[in-house]
């Protein structure tokens, strides 16, 4: 799994997807992470596809949307992402959110899907530590990646240390905060530092804390940028200012509470 990536969270379907997706491949990406959810399938498949390199050459991920979640409905979910897309296989399927008892059910079909060489990986996403104890007891496979909001001011250390000691690869959305970085104080001096920008910043910290990163954006010049994270390290220092910024701050919602 390539630690940085392409979001394409409410990248519109069509010219804009395509597009960023082209932007990203041109600019060295090799991975992309979409979902039913975003109604954007198609657009990363025609993308993807149409590029002119391997298909095995591009990870791509897809996530399984909360009233898809079921033993026989997760087969026929991830048979439409699949159609979509035009492609054989997903290099990972994510189970949305946590439904509890769901999901386990959906876990078993999804355990199913990766044996079955239709997904290569499988996993989860806005699973916090309580969701996965209770969960990981039911899986015959472990899942292979946690995907959740994790930014400077949401660090989730418990999440990402029990992840690391599971064996569960923990990975970023929202990792710039919906563009706020720009705007915190620390990461500015960081950045300054070291001739880069709080986001570039931001998403090498996140990168020294073992932490896979899919920053959205749908400009050119931006993509680019966002990718341009591998010429410089932070300092220990520089690491421990940022992990300090924690204020247990979500822009999204609560894996913990949430009705949908």
């Amino acid at each position: 799994m390539p630690w940085f990536g392409l979001g394409v969270w409410k990248s519109e379907s069509g010219e804009e997807t395509e597009n960023a997706i082209k932007y990203a491949l041109d600019a060295g990406y090799v991975h992309i992470d979409t979902a039913s959810l975003y109604k954007n399938e198609e657009s990363v498949g025609k993308a993807v596809n149409g590029y002119g390199i391997p298909r095995k050459e591009v990870f791509v991920t897809t996530k399984l949307w909360n009233s898809d979640q079921g033993y026989d409905s997760t087969f026929k979910a991830l048979e439409t992402s699949l159609d979509k897309m035009q492609m054989d296989y997903v290099d990972l399927y994510l189970i949305h959110w946590p439904k509890g008892e769901l999901s386990v059910e959906t876990w078993k079909a999804m355990e199913e899907i990766n044996e079955k060489g239709l997904a290569k990986a499988i996993g989860v996403s806005n699973f916090m530590v309580n969701q996965l104890e209770e969960f990981l007891p039911h899986c015959k496979i472990v899942p292979a990646v946690n995907q959740v909001e994790y930014h400077p001011y949401l660090t989730l250390t418990d999440l990402r240390e029990y992840c690391q000691k599971q064996g569960i690869q923990l990975e970023a959305w929202s990792p710039i905060m919906q563009g706020e970085v720009t705007k915190v104080p620390e990461l500015i001096e960081i950045g300054e530092k070291y001739g880069k920008s709080p986001v570039q910043v931001t998403l090498r910290w996140d990168l020294q804390n073992s932490v896979v990163t899919i920053p959205k954006s749908v400009k050119q010049h931006r993509i680019a940028d966002n990718g341009n994270i591998f010429d410089f390290e932070l300092s220990e220092e520089d690491m421990a200012k940022i992990n300090g910024l924690n204020r247990d701050h979500r822009f999204g919602p609560d894996p913990l509470n949430f009705d949908f």
